[in-house]
């Protein structure tokens, strides 16, 4: 397993900044997946955080939907949640706005504030996990819990397996 680099450093600092109750753990499994990531710490893959990042048709902005990883967003439903079509964001404008790449983009950390909508199937759970920096397979993941949530400025959207 790599070491953490300097991108879970700076998760790490925006944690203990928000003064949230997380914590970033090595994991020595691959986190490709959702299904992956939740064999590797051993919870149910609703657990799991996906970070979509979403580029707004009209405003060009950066768009943040934290996903369970046991569903799905539909574009066109974030769309009405963020007042514009949300179109796929491609591998430098995910670094760009994030600071991180594709597949370790954390819900907290970013060099600029984004738009956050959170799955309200996530804040069903105690304790949640989301990467925390590193690509995954690399390493860190943040031990989340779902009190933090309210950290992210973030508006709850309907459950996501609804879209």
């Amino acid at each position: 397993m790599a070491k953490a680099g300097g991108s879970v450093q700076r998760v790490r600092e925006a944690i203990a900044a928000l003064g949230l109750e997380s914590q970033v753990q090595e994991l020595a499994q691959s986190t490709r997946t959702a299904q992956e990531a939740a064999a590797a710490v051993g919870c149910g893959v609703g657990q799991i955080v996906k970070s979509l990042v979403f580029r707004g048709a009209t405003s060009g902005r950066a768009l943040l939907a934290l996903v369970s990883g046991a569903n799905r967003a539909s574009e066109a439903l974030l769309a009405v949640h963020y007042g514009e079509p949300a179109g796929r964001a491609d591998a430098d404008f995910v670094r760009t706005h994030t600071g991180f790449a594709i597949g370790g983009v954390p819900p907290v950390g970013h060099p600029e504030k984004l738009e956050v909508l959170v799955d309200r199937d996530l804040l069903a759970f105690e304790v949640i996990w989301a990467a925390a920096g590193s690509p995954p397979g690399v390493g860190p993941r943040i031990v989340w819990t779902s009190s933090s949530n309210t950290a992210t400025s973030s508006r709850r959207a309907p459950s996501a397996s609804r879209y």
